[in-house]
């Protein structure tokens, strides 16, 4: 069982600082006068315990405590311009980062969670004791920071005030660091003190890149410490590896909700967005997909935009749940994103007017950012992840490489969007009214369907599979995704399951604001539906109907065909919807196409997931029979119309059995 504050605190082991009054003492000696005065207009004991330790253990050359000041912002802008992680581009508020080209992901094989000995960790991570992890921390980070400064941030993850926000510290060597976190979090130097006293908690996250060489990626690691809600990350340089403000605290956040609150909130890798339905109504959603797997681009295709990452969900006193966004900014893959599907955010990226950080796509010779997908002339040559780049430019390989990294990024802040919502700084949230679960699905699911009740909400979640994506060093092929949130899973896999159950579950919800499960799927190709070609059925600005008709569906105004796996759209609700949404034309051929089911490609997707969990230990009961159950529907339906079923097909069925 997992127990917070259980074992050795590393950071202190190291730092050996066990008293505010040796706090303060070294604070003295290593800080100059300006951050001094910062620093100790900081009052709580265990904060300036934390920093002052980071401190004795990193030894930098200097300390800079970032208050959030536009002074200290512009600060930290310069100082990533003049260590040369930054560069300028053309247009003005945009710079270019680029990280090591063997590192443009999550570095998961390096990345431990620190575990007592009678604690379980899930089985989809790694884990090393903690008597091994103070060795090891205490070889590679014992004087990283010689010669560098030291850069202290004091942020919320979420907005201040709202119920499930979490305050935490950004130590870091790193200008460039610092510099993505006063873009996508909140700095809350003013309000921290008073923060930390109302929730209980703060998380710390104590990063260096080291000297910044391929060399040293072999002894690259994240280390995420749960009983002290600390992350250590060493040698690397990729935000996802070293902004542990979004992922590392995010797992901590996952661990408050499983083993502190189950059953009244959760911590989800989950966009916020706001759907406009008939007469100005407002409709929230959260949804679920791996990166790389289209959640920003539906985060975008929303009304009314909060966030396209993460999401804190709760149950209010009258029965709602409510949602709001640990970030204030986003930190999202470029590729693909172009006129077509992101004319917003395209107007931000190309026009003057919004700070955007640039990572990993290619420079050309007039400093102008290009990337994948993005729908214009590429340029004949420039500079880019892997150094300088030509048009027709091979690697090693024979391989075509190409003009940015399939994992490129840019970093904004939410405030720039056209469809930003103000109720992202609401420390009330937002009711949510329905939960999308997605991957990247070429060949099972149908675009959209609505699980019948909360349990098999909880198991459209459980039964993600994707494409693996650039996001992970090394990943490839097709893997389970549960809830898209299996990397931030810190504890037992069927821990985390129960408390899924709980809170979809949860006797407080109001029958008015019950949430409406939903699988989608963007991603089915022609191929698998009899046809000859890769090309998906669908386009990218389908999203934009998928959501509409959910939209209606979580206010009873649309018509659905049961099935074994869920409710899916009648045919006259989307062709009007397509009219009326995309000014688009549906036939209802690509319709059977797409909602028929293809019954032994769902059947081996449940064996599988039946296989998979069954390997887990103490999954609750509840998963293996929702999936037997929706086995046994699709099988009895088969006996009667073959292996693919038509909606016409389901609509018979149905209207037999209520005969």
């Amino acid at each position: 069982m997992f127990v917070k504050k259980k074992g050795i605190d590393i950071v202190q082991e190291i730092g050996g600082v066990r008293s505010f009054d040796d706090a303060r003492s070294l604070f003295e000696k290593t800080l100059d006068r300006q951050n001094l005065s910062k620093i100790l207009k900081i009052k709580r004991e265990n904060v300036l315990l934390k920093i002052a330790n980071s401190i004795a253990m990193c030894r930098p050359g200097s300390i800079f405590i970032n208050t959030g000041s536009e002074e200290d912002r512009q600060y930290i802008r310069d100082l990533a311009l003049k260590n040369r992680e930054e560069e300028k581009l053309a247009m003005k508020g945009h710079t270019i980062h680029f990280d090591l080209k063997e590192e443009q992901g999550r570095i998961t094989d390096r990345t431990y969670y620190i575990s007592n000995d009678d604690e379980d960790v899930s089985s989809l991570a790694n884990k090393t004791l903690r008597g091994d992890a103070l060795n090891d921390i205490r070889e590679k980070m014992t004087g990283i920071m010689l010669g560098k400064e030291m850069v202290v941030g004091f942020y919320m993850r979420g907005p201040v005030g709202a119920p499930m926000s979490n305050p935490a510290i950004e130590i870091t060597s790193s200008a460039y660091v610092s510099h993505s976190a006063e873009i996508l979090y909140r700095n809350s130097y003013l309000h921290f003190d008073k923060e930390v006293n109302r929730l209980g908690h703060f998380y710390t996250n104590i990063h260096s890149e080291g000297k910044n060489r391929p060399e040293d990626l072999p002894n690259a690691r994240v280390y995420m410490d749960r009983s002290h809600q600390t992350t250590y990350s060493i040698n690397c340089t990729y935000a996802g590896n070293t902004l542990l403000l979004k992922k590392g605290n995010h797992r901590f956040s996952v661990d408050k909700a499983v083993y502190e609150n189950r059953g009244n909130e959760l911590s989800e890798h989950m966009f916020i967005t706001g759907i406009a339905g008939p007469g100005g109504r407002e409709t929230w959603f959260a949804g679920a997909a791996p990166s790389g797997c289209g959640k920003t681009t539906t985060a975008m295709a929303g009304d009314l935009f909060i966030g396209d990452d993460l999401a804190q969900l709760w149950i209010d006193e009258k029965g709602a749940i409510r949602s709001v966004n640990p970030e204030c900014g986003i930190f999202g893959i470029v590729e693909d994103v172009n006129r077509e599907g992101d004319p917003g955010l395209m107007d931000l990226l190309r026009s003057e007017g919004t700070e955007v950080i640039w990572s990993n796509v290619l420079i050309d010779e007039k400093k102008v950012p290009h990337w994948t997908g993005n729908g214009e002339e590429p340029p004949v040559k420039g500079y880019n992840f892997q150094g300088p780049w030509e048009k027709g430019m091979k690697d090693k390989n024979g391989k075509p490489v190409p003009i940015s990294h399939p994992n490129a990024r840019a970093t904004l802040t939410s405030t720039a969007l056209s469809n930003y919502s103000p109720k992202n700084e609401d420390p009330e949230g937002v009711i949510t009214r329905v939960f999308t679960y997605s991957g990247r699905d070429s060949d099972t699911m149908p675009p959209v369907r609505v699980a019948k009740n909360p349990d098999h909400g909880v198991v459209v979640g459980a039964s993600i599979v994707s494409a693996a994506t650039a996001t992970e060093v090394g990943a490839t092929g097709v893997k389970r995704a549960p809830w898209a949130n299996a990397p931030f899973i810190p504890g037992a896999l069927a821990d985390y399951m129960d408390a899924q159950f709980m809170f979809f579950g949860n006797k407080k919800i109001a029958k008015d604001k019950k949430p409406v499960m939903a699988g989608l799927n963007y991603f089915l190709t022609d191929k698998a539906r009899g046809g000859t070609t890769g090309k998906l059925l669908g386009e990218k600005r389908d999203v934009k109907v998928w959501l509409a008709w959910l939209e209606r569906r979580a206010h009873d105004e649309v018509g659905v065909i049961e099935t074994p796996v869920g409710e899916i759209p009648e045919y006259k609700d989307l062709k009007n919807l397509f009219r009326a949404i995309i000014d688009k034309e549906y036939p209802e051929a690509l319709y059977t196409k797409q909602f028929s089911l293809y019954i032994d490609n769902i059947t081996a997707r449940i064996d599988l997931q039946i296989t998979a969990y069954g390997k887990e230990k103490n999954v609750p009961g509840r998963l293996f029979e929702v999936l037997n159950e929706q086995k046994e529907g699709l099988l009895a339906i088969k006996k009667i119309f073959g292996p693919v079923v038509t909606p016409a097909d389901l609509y018979k069925y149905n209207k037999d059995k209520t005969a």
